[in-house]
């Protein structure tokens, strides 16, 4: 049988290269060994960091990846990953410095490399957009989970019972999240409300989108129900789902350190161990083991969503947000081993 340390034997691969690529970073821009000390510190805090945020992702991509065909759950794993590092973590800053500054991507990298502090200036400006994109997608996705009429599964039934029956409403998830943006644009000056009306709309909208697709996807074929076809569509939504989860990583990364190279690194490698969670929950059944893991995780993506939401309103700390995750996914651990009814052997399966 597999042990679990063997699903971390590449990310622990990929944590010793990335620190001595990041210690030479440092030495380059503070030529000194406390300089290179000091980017292996910040760097393993940014790991932490992007595994506490992310921690709840891994959840949810189990749920999603053993639905897929294998051939579509080694492509996430794979064709993901290289999304993840590439283009969730260097990319997209680039691209978001690129708008904001009206610059090339090439101007961009420039800037990153030898002005970080301004890069890292110009990148925060986007910070009221990121906020209402990741927040709106975000939530979505949690209220999609609990507004479910066909949910029989319930950890806080009293919550939970009532939810499900709303979820007969056609939509109801959506027209809250708009509502939400509505109220809170109302408290924002009048310069910014525009920003962050748009911008959380057109989160609704990629939700929206992702999510019809892959229901167009499974049933316009020739055959209903194909799924193939449909996980096809599930790669696309968890696309989409991980860049959400890592814009409050990247923006949080910059509370950290200016450096683009080493929060790349950083966060690349959380995300590595994020995969190698996912690939452990799913070729454990962790999630049948534990029968209210995955509520918790969509009640920490709630969480997420509401404190990215509040951004441009408040200060949170990342501390905050990834301990408030933790917190709602070890009760929903705790509940399920000491109150879970027992999973009929047809639930494993």
């Amino acid at each position: 049988m597999k042990s679990n340390f063997s699903y971390f034997r590449d990310s622990t691969v990929a944590t010793f290269l990335g620190l001595i690529i990041s210690a030479g970073i440092g030495y380059y821009y503070s030529p000194s060994v406390t300089g290179a000390l000091n980017a292996l510190f910040i760097t393993a805090v940014l790991i932490v960091l992007e595994v506490s945020l992310s921690f709840d992702n891994a959840v949810v991509n189990a749920t999603v990846l053993k639905k897929m065909t294998p051939l579509w759950r080694h492509r996430f794993l794979t064709w993901g990953m290289l999304i993840a590092v590439f283009g969730m973590r260097l990319v997209f800053p680039l691209a978001i410095v690129a708008i904001v500054a009206q610059i090339s991507p090439w101007a961009a990298l420039v800037m990153a490399a030898t002005d970080p502090q301004e890069y890292a200036k110009t990148m925060m400006n986007a910070h009221l957009e990121i906020a209402a994109f990741g927040g709106s997608f975000l939530m979505l996705v949690g209220l999609k989970y609990f507004y479910d009429e066909k949910k029989e599964s319930h950890w806080i039934s009293f919550i939970e019972k009532p939810l499900a029956e709303l979820g007969k409403i056609q939509a109801i998830e959506i027209g809250l999240t708009i509502t939400l943006l509505i109220i809170l644009t109302r408290f924002l000056p009048n310069e910014e409300q525009i920003r962050f009306i748009l911008a959380g709309l057109l989160g609704v909208i990629v939700f929206v989108a992702v999510d019809g697709i892959g229901s167009w996807l499974e049933f316009s074929g020739k055959e209903k129900n194909d799924i193939h076809r449909a996980s096809l569509g599930m790669f696309l939504y968890l696309e989409v789902l991980d860049s959400s989860f890592s814009f409050d990583g990247v923006i949080g990364a910059f509370a950290i350190t200016k450096n683009l190279f080493i929060i790349m690194i950083g966060l690349s490698i959380g995300a590595y161990f994020v995969r190698s969670l996912t690939i452990l929950f799913v070729e454990k059944n962790t999630l049948g083991h534990f029968a209210y893991l995955e509520h918790g995780a969509f009640y920490a993506i709630i969480a997420l969503a509401s404190m990215m939401l509040l951004g441009p309103f408040m200060h949170i700390p990342e501390w905050i947000t990834g301990l408030c995750g933790a917190v709602i996914i070890g009760l929903s651990v705790l509940w399920s081993v000491k109150w879970a009814p027992p999973i009929k052997q047809s639930d494993k399966s």
